[in-house]
């Protein structure tokens, strides 16, 4: 071999092992990094096993820092969060914990266990108030009205209204003002809709929803909004009510420190609040000032909520109640009148679609009290036929349906209460002091051990016995509350829903548009996400008149 070429062998060996050597540092400097990967994916796999593994004894998987967020977030984006929440109370036996992200108040407790319902709502009511957490959510909306209200507040507005509403005057003003929205608004425009033909389709669950709130502001402030017009005009009250209710709605899905920042910026769905509550005060205090200056005239004979306690006084003689106070009472029985039973009569409707055997049984119960009436009729006949308040007491099979809706699409699908000191439910969850409890309605509806195997099923039947309408335990059907706070409005919200149900059914098949997509909409009471897309027909009697 020349020297050069050992030379050049001898420099090849040199690169090799330099090579070798350069190799072996930068594989001993990734080391470090290497192993922290490892531990890192270990930790990960480890912390992942345990968090599942919590499913079996807690129901969902509970992560480190965010709690059990991924599955809330899942279930919202799963499109039916009500459906998310039956599955997982069924998996727990009717009662679990959720356990939200640290530092937040997302932390509750949710039930639909009937023995808990009752333990809450009536045996330990004094324990279970809204709490500060649901006051403070709401407050900007409701402020200190009877929906949120508790204590010495909640009962004095209770007890006023309660007397209020049991009134001869009360009641009759309720059913005049349904009578004449009833004939001369909603059927009009259903005619309307109908002789349009292919083309006549109309958003059902809208009307309705223009038809109850027409109807509870005529019974709150003693005015009409006029919603329900012909053309079914755009009220500024109204859109701003309902973007108000809305922008409230996702409060409860939002941080508290989150919504109360957005709030001081003035910024996202705070902004909408601040907003659309400047419309409702608008409206709300213009009719106030409108209605006190009657009172004060001596001309405030109405028989309106907002007149009955524009009249109140104190001991000192001065007016009992604030404008603040009068907003608020009148603005909450709006809330609590307006989408209840238009909701409600929104899924009635759909359900009837696809029950065909029922709605004719309603309309033969319908059409037998006409018949009924056409027999025992003397002298005049009248016109058109409205219904008399003896009749719709009758509809024994429509009270049933409608009540069977009401079981499986509650128009308030959820609820809250708040414990004040350490409790025990009656299956054994634990509650500690300040404990948010969600009780969930919608997901009792679909409970076998509440319903028996059948219990998804539309089945008026349930509620019969040898043809008469019988309820059920207000904490098994909880609808409209229990307890003390069972709603006060109910009798009067099944008038309503019967009489618009009746007249419309007595003159008109209703057809759910094949294809229109119908979803809950994740907001205080239970609307349809896409409303109630319908075409009408009429039908082959001549019961609408006599």
């Amino acid at each position: 071999m020349s020297a050069a070429a050992a030379m050049d062998a001898t420099a090849v060996s040199h690169n090799a092992t330099a090579t070798a050597l350069g190799a072996g540092g930068v594989l001993a400097s990734l080391l470090p990094e290497v192993q922290t990967l490892e531990l890192f994916v270990a930790v990960s796999i480890f912390v992942a096993i345990h968090s599942l593994r919590q499913r079996r004894s807690q129901g969902l998987p509970t992560w480190p820092l965010v709690g059990m967020l991924p599955s809330l977030i899942l279930g919202l984006r799963g499109g039916d969060m009500y459906e998310w929440i039956t599955d997982v109370l069924k998996s727990r036996g009717g009662t679990f914990t959720f356990r939200g992200p640290w530092l937040t108040n997302l932390h509750c407790v949710v039930t639909a266990d009937p023995r808990n319902l009752e333990h809450l709502l009536k045996a330990r009511f004094g324990s279970f108030p809204k709490g500060p957490y649901f006051r403070d959510t709401v407050r900007d909306l409701l402020g200190d009205g009877i929906f949120g209200a508790d204590d010495e507040v909640w009962r004095a507005q209770r007890k006023a209204a309660s007397l209020e509403f049991h009134s001869a005057e009360f009641r009759a003003l309720t059913a005049s003002s349904l009578v004449e929205l009833v004939h001369r608004r909603l059927l009009p425009v259903l005619a309307e809709s109908e002789s349009a033909g292919a083309g006549g389709v109309i958003d059902l669950q809208d009307v309705l929803l223009r038809l109850t709130f027409d109807n509870v502001c005529m019974i709150a402030f003693g005015a009409d909004p006029g919603c329900l017009s012909q053309g079914l005009p755009e009220i500024p009250f109204a859109r701003a009510f309902e973007d108000a209710t809305e922008a409230t709605t996702v409060r409860f899905l939002t941080p508290t420190a989150v919504w109360r920042a957005m709030r001081a910026l003035g910024v996202g769905h705070e902004r909408v609040l601040q907003r659309s509550l400047a419309g409702v005060d608008e409206f709300a205090y213009d009719v106030i000032r409108r209605r006190k200056e009657e009172v004060e005239a001596g001309r405030g004979g109405r028989s309106d909520l907002l007149t009955v306690f524009t009249k109140m006084r104190g001991e000192d003689g001065r007016p009992a109640y604030s404008d603040k106070f009068l907003r608020d009472i009148c603005v909450n029985f709006i809330l609590a009148g307006r989408d209840t039973s238009s909701v409600a009569l929104a899924w009635f409707f759909w359900l009837l679609d696809r029950n065909p055997r029922v709605e004719e049984r309603i309309v033969e119960e319908i059409e037998g009290i006409v018949a009924a009436r056409k027999a025992a009729a003397t002298g005049e006949v009248e016109e058109e036929l409205v219904f008399q308040p003896e009749e719709v007491k009758r509809m024994e099979y429509l009270h049933a349906a409608l009540s069977e809706a009401l079981r499986l699409y509650p128009s308030v699908p959820v609820d809250h209460k708040e414990v004040v000191e350490d409790e025990v439910f009656p299956d054994g969850t634990v509650l500690k002091k300040g404990t948010k409890v969600i009780y969930a309605m919608y997901a009792m509806g679909r409970m076998e051990s509440i319903w028996g195997e059948d219990c998804r099923e539309y089945k008026p039947e349930r509620w019969l016995r040898d043809g008469r309408f019988m309820s059920e335990s207000a904490y098994k059907f909880t609808a409209f509350n229990g307890g003390p706070r069972l709603c006060l409005g109910k009798d009067f919200a099944y008038y309503q829903m019967k009489f618009a149900a009746a007249s419309i059914l007595l003159r008109y098949r209703v057809h759910v548009v094949p294809g229109h997509p119908v979803a809950p909409k994740i907001a205080l009471t239970m609307y349809m996400k896409h409303g109630l897309k319908v075409m009408l027909s009429k039908r082959d009697n001549k019961g609408s008149k006599l």
